[in-house]
């Protein structure tokens, strides 16, 4: 006899002399009936063997799980930490699941490649939805994802696939009128590697408004920020405001200006962009363009689930300027 923690639907088949597609379609929802006898002798086969279905191989043949999968390009980012934060609210109250898988940025080359084995990793998993955010535009053979059911697409544009489109451009734009509107005219900008489409966005939005201003790239991250910065300064270069197109290497940057002998948003200012919540504890308070990134992630999966057939097939979100002390104008310049 197989121990209740080892049966299987074949043992409550057997125990209940039925075939094993009867025992399934007794215990399992099924548009085919079973006769209510042999009903009966399977479920007390069951309930003798302590036999448990097993809920993902069910869901897998149903043709999906009650998993979320979520695809970033880094985790450790606070950027897509919040978008996970709200993908995970929605998830909850639906009962599901999220799963998270990072594509990490490793160069133009890596990136198809990339794709192509997280794609099939998902396809295996049956998710019930897919999320894919990213600071970089697919690559060329990004039509594979098409082929993914309930499939949302965060940032970069995806022509064909349901995204929510973030005003990179816009957001950068309006920041340098604001920030030209107090007084500054000096800029440099900050920015990641220049084929990640964020990137190119938000350093095209910003030198549209201020086009005077100088531009270094580097890691997408922290460090990439410190070193830019750094560099920027060793050279000799002084400029009255950095803009970081993130607010991560907006951080960095705030590093190297002090590590410099420098007072951030008094000798240098220093602006950012997307508001994450880490900004709380930065000193001087950043000046930013605010995304609502936690709201992102629930519209994200919101939009993935639904079946409104007159739901749009793109969101719109555009950034608020938020000017704060590392930004406090020309006139507060020694």
């Amino acid at each position: 006899m197989a121990s209740p923690s080892a049966a299987t639907l074949a043992d409550v088949a057997a125990r209940a002399n039925v075939s094993l597609a009867t025992a399934s379609r007794a215990l399992h929802p099924s548009a085919r009936t079973v006769r209510p006898e042999l009903r009966q002798k399977v479920i007390a086969a069951a309930a003798e063997l302590g036999y448990s279905a097993n809920a993902h191989a069910q869901a897998v043949a149903r043709g999906s799980t009650s998993t979320v999968s979520l695809v970033v390009g880094d985790i450790a980012d606070p950027y897509f930490a919040a978008i996970a934060a709200g993908v995970i609210d929605v998830a909850r109250t639906r009962g599901l699941i999220v799963t998270i898988a990072a594509l990490p940025y490793d160069g133009v080359e890596t990136a198809p490649a990339l794709e192509r084995e997280t794609l099939t990793a998902l396809r295996a998993q049956r998710p019930r939805a897919v999320l894919f955010a990213s600071s970089r535009a697919l690559s060329a053979d990004w039509e594979a994802f098409t082929t993914i059911d309930r499939l949302v697409v965060i940032g970069p544009d995806a022509p064909g696939i349901r995204s929510i489109i973030i005003g990179n451009y816009v957001g950068a734009a309006d920041l340098a009128r604001a920030l030209t509107g107090i007084g500054y005219t000096d800029f440099a900008v900050i920015a990641g590697p220049a084929e990640l489409s964020t990137v190119r966005d938000r350093v095209a939005g910003f030198t549209s408004v201020a086009p005077s201003a100088s531009v270094r790239h580097d890691r997408f991250s922290r460090d990439g920020g410190y070193s830019a910065t750094a560099r920027l300064l060793a050279e000799g270069r002084r400029p009255e405001c950095v803009f970081a197109v993130t607010d991560v290497m907006a951080i960095g940057a705030i590093a190297a200006i002090q590590d410099a002998g420098l007072r951030p948003g008094i000798d240098v200012a220093v602006a950012g962009f997307d508001d994450i919540p880490l900004l709380r504890d930065v000193t001087p308070r950043l000046t930013t363009v605010a995304l609502p990134l936690t709201r992102i992630g629930a519209d994200a999966l919101e939009l993935a689930l639904s079946d409104d057939t007159d739901a749009p097939a793109t969101l719109a979100v555009d950034g608020r300027v938020r000017l704060r002390e590392s930004t406090p104008g020309l006139s507060a310049r020694p």
